[in-house]
């Protein structure tokens, strides 16, 4: 939901604005965004020993191009997610480092990474919005009637 809005708050930028070198993030508001959508889905494949995604930013530098990576990724996260039950919170990932070191992290674990990634890179975002003189998203939760319970 959040990631949506950030989209269309993009539309009111021209592409040199998206694609400016800015400090942080991984330079740009629209490799960020991207960085975001691979690093989510690249997870959710790895922890169920999928194949993750290959293809770097270069392919994929318009506002139009990261929308439709993110929508055809999406299906597969939400079904990942929406499968997710309490077993699978203590499954362990195997990971071997470049220098040869396995790390073990729960899936659990890597789940609130992928929750945690988003999050610190919206911050980046939400500066440099401010930069620019435009309000950020808001990140808030509360109030978008997220909860069976909630009011809208």
């Amino acid at each position: 939901m959040v990631r949506e809005e950030w989209y269309r708050w993009c539309e009111e930028l021209n592409e040199e604005e998206l694609l400016l070198d800015r400090t942080g993030g991984k330079g740009s508001i629209l490799h960020t965004l991207f960085h975001i959508v691979d690093v989510e889905w690249s997870w959710v494949r790895l922890i169920q020993d999928k194949s993750e995604f290959q293809h770097s930013f270069d392919a994929y530098k318009s506002l139009k191009m990261v929308r439709e990576l993110n929508a055809e990724f999406h299906l597969e996260v939400e079904s990942f997610v929406n499968k997710w039950d309490a077993s699978m919170e203590e499954r362990l990932f195997y990971d071997t480092l470049s220098d040869g070191r396995v790390v073990t992290d729960t899936w659990g674990e890597i789940m609130r990474h992928i929750i945690a990634h988003e999050i610190h890179h919206i911050g980046q975002l939400s500066i440099w919005s401010r930069e620019i003189g435009k309000s950020p998203v808001s990140a808030n939760f509360i109030g978008r009637g997220l909860s069976s319970h909630s009011s809208k």
